[in-house]
């Protein structure tokens, strides 16, 4: 087995190598002036089976074109089986046609993954696991919730309640819940489907001198953690905690959640950032090993 690091994921793609102890072949990666992308394997993969580590965030565009590109040229040079673990799988969002002529973008996108010449593919975390069924190829998602529990359980807390911002994330809030032994709960979150303007209600939370986790698959804006921590704090939460698997943390992300009362705020290096403190690398490379 080789591990080729993609370009938006060299750290993480180095850790699975090490823990796996196998081969790394790293990526010769530029900009032209024109903002197209150059990409050269440093090493030959003809023959090999080959796992490919490319997170699709930040340039969500360029980091898709990017891997279908590194699929495709791993192929071409003879590699025997590629996998494509794409820890942060970016148009997720967009499973479904939620208004009358939407393109549904992750349909497109898995299509142009299989055909780019991908054997298998593995993502940490997708927003919605049943649109993995558009692939004609092994597909596999796999939780974080295991890395975060462990992480958090190290942090002191005080009576943990673990938050979903919106029932989509009750899975997350539940599998880190029954690992720490806290209790879990969900809030109401609405979305209006043209502006985009986000509403969050919630059942009144036992949140007194609690630590409050908010839990969630991805932090975009913030909007909806900074939503959840002001209602638990105005209930005298003790300390809100906000942690998530993919940081994206658009534009003031940070300084809303901050604002709103949020103490802390913690993803994984599914995406690399300054809040990228748990890493999902020992995940990745316990489902590699099984195959």
């Amino acid at each position: 087995m080789i591990v080729v690091p993609g370009p938006s994921s060299i750290k993480l793609g180095l850790k699975v190598a090490e823990i796996l102890s196998v081969r790394r072949v790293d990526v010769e990666y530029k900009n032209f002036p024109d903002g197209e992308s150059y990409l050269r394997l440093s090493e030959a993969v003809n023959g090999e089976d080959v796992v490919l580590i490319h997170t699709t965030y930040p340039q969500p565009d360029k980091r898709v074109l990017e891997l279908l590109l590194l699929i495709n040229t791993l192929k071409d040079l003879g590699a025997r089986y590629v996998k494509a673990v794409v820890p942060y799988m970016a148009y997720a969002r967009q499973d479904s046609r939620f208004r009358e002529g939407e393109a549904i973008s992750i349909n497109t996108i898995f299509k142009l993954i299989e055909r780019a010449g991908a054997d298998e593919f593995l993502t940490v975390d997708i927003h919605k696991e049943f649109s993995l069924k558009v692939f004609g190829i092994k597909a596999k998602n796999i939780p974080a919730a295991e890395s975060i529990a462990e992480y958090l359980k190290d942090m002191d807390l005080v009576r943990p309640y673990i938050l979903s911002p919106d029932k989509g994330a009750l899975k997350i809030a539940q599998s880190i819940g029954e690992r720490l032994g806290a209790e879990y709960g969900n809030f109401e979150k609405t979305r209006d489907r043209i502006s985009g303007a986000i509403t969050v209600k919630g059942e009144r939370v036992e949140a007194k001198n609690r630590d409050i986790i908010i839990a969630d698959d991805l932090i975009s804006t913030g909007g909806t953690i900074a939503s959840a921590s002001k209602i638990v704090k105005g209930e005298g939460a003790r300390r809100v905690i906000a942690v998530c698997t993919h940081p994206l943390l658009v534009g003031d992300a940070l300084s809303k959640m901050k604002a709103a009362g949020v103490d802390e705020i913690i993803g994984t290096d599914t995406i690399e950032s300054e809040v990228s403190r748990i890493t999902v690398a020992k995940l990745i490379a316990k489902e590699l090993s099984k195959s």
